[in-house]
């Protein structure tokens, strides 16, 4: 059984790459494709991310905080991408962004 106090981390984590997969699936729904790339490129690698910290959480890893540091790093870097654009998946993405990016750095 992991750790109870991963357990805020986790949900976050799982947040976050539910809105980056969603914001990715619908980037490419978007007039300008050639305009969302970085943003299509940043859900895809923070949604990995964030599944691979989820998962190192509730397996108690001993990597746990430099992957949540990692991921604290991919989050907000998704989260500064997605808020230049201003479609509502983009914005939503960036919410979750920024806070699983707050709640890794509080397991760090």
């Amino acid at each position: 059984m992991y750790n109870q106090t991963y357990e805020q981390c986790i949900q976050a984590c799982l947040e976050c790459l539910e809105a980056c997969n969603v914001c990715y699936d619908a980037c490419f729904h978007e007039e300008d494709l050639k305009m969302m790339a970085d943003c299509i490129r940043m859900d895809r690698e923070c949604a990995d991310i964030c599944a691979f910290a989820a998962n190192s959480m509730q397996s108690n890893s001993p990597f746990v905080k430099q992957i949540c540091l990692l991921c604290a790093d991919i989050c907000e870097a998704c989260g500064n991408e997605c808020k230049k654009h201003s479609h509502e998946h983009c914005q939503k993405c960036a919410d979750a962004c920024f806070k699983c990016a707050e709640a890794c750095r509080q397991m760090v």
